[in-house]
């Protein structure tokens, strides 16, 4: 087994921006993608990759604007995004299957519905930002408050403010993870890192204000959903957050889609139950085979 840290190039808006990525193992070839989230990055999918990796060749990659690179200033967007997949599965990587955790499984039934590639295994999927998830709506304001944060000084300062220590134990204690004690000092030490690096703040509240929103409803999501065809799993914990657990419920009652629940986790699960994700994903790989 291997394991190698790299950088991919790509242009968003004629800006470079480095990506990194990471192959482990030997095998047929899977594709990893990690939520979107302000502390998200390729290694939240590492102890499933590892696991994974044991049968498997696997890639894990991050998203741009939201590793743990410096991110360049540029008006992120939901076009830019599916843009980036598209480039990744023509140039980077043709996998048997792509597991979409989070925001990712939008885009990933986007890009399927347009040019399938193998199958899909969605870890608690979402196609609504955290904000319009908890108001019901998107608002004008969220749109002002994802703008406001590109400002000089400002920006920065409200960002921060954001992504502190007490905002992340909370919003992770309460819907991220399961176990409190699974979020450790050493976890916080490496969450808040990814929060810091240079740029960070030009995507991150976007996603947290729904400008990265794929659908403007279920129906749209589930439509994309039926578009993207058969050999879609859908993976979640059995103590998911009520909101989006019944988004998740609505995709799993699709004729094309079958879904399964794990005996614990919340939207993070996959991090902090591999064991269980990997056996669930093999499986569901082995029905396919």
């Amino acid at each position: 087994m291997d394991s190698r840290g790299e950088r991919i190039d790509w242009q968003a808006d004629g800006r470079p921006v480095s990506v990194g990525l990471t192959s482990i193992g030997a095998g047929p070839k899977l594709f990893l993608l990690p939520a979107l989230s302000s502390i998200s990055t390729r290694l939240e999918m590492r102890p499933l990759q590892e696991r994974l990796a044991a049968r498997f060749s696997t890639v894990a990659i991050d998203w741009p604007c939201f590793g743990d690179l410096p991110r360049p200033k540029v008006h992120w967007r939901p076009d830019l995004y599916r843009s980036f997949l598209r480039f990744v599965l023509t140039d980077v990587v043709q996998p048997v299957a792509t597991i979409a955790a989070g925001h990712a499984a939008g885009y990933a039934l986007a890009q399927a519905a347009d040019d399938p590639a193998g199958r899909l295994i969605l870890l608690s999927p979402t196609w609504r930002g955290p904000l319009p998830t908890m108001i019901g709506r998107r608002m004008q304001l969220f749109r002002a408050m994802a703008r406001m944060v590109d400002l000089p000084f400002v920006g920065p300062a409200f960002y921060r403010f954001n992504v502190n220590g007490a905002v992340i134990g909370m919003m992770a204690r309460g819907h991220v993870y399961d176990d409190p004690a699974w979020l450790t000092s050493v976890c916080m030490a490496q969450k808040r890192f990814v929060t810091e690096a240079k740029g960070a703040r030009h995507a991150s509240f976007r996603f947290v204000a729904g400008e990265f929103d794929l659908f403007a409803d279920r129906e749209s999501f589930l439509g994309t959903a039926k578009r993207a065809g058969t050999g879609i799993h859908v993976l979640c914990g059995s103590r998911t957050p009520r909101k989006s657990k019944a988004e998740m419920v609505a995709l799993a009652e699709l004729a094309n889609v079958t879904a399964e629940e794990l005996p614990n986790g919340k939207l993070s699960f996959y991090e902090e139950f591999p064991d269980e994700t990997a056996e669930a994903v093999t499986r569901f790989l082995g029905s396919h085979a």
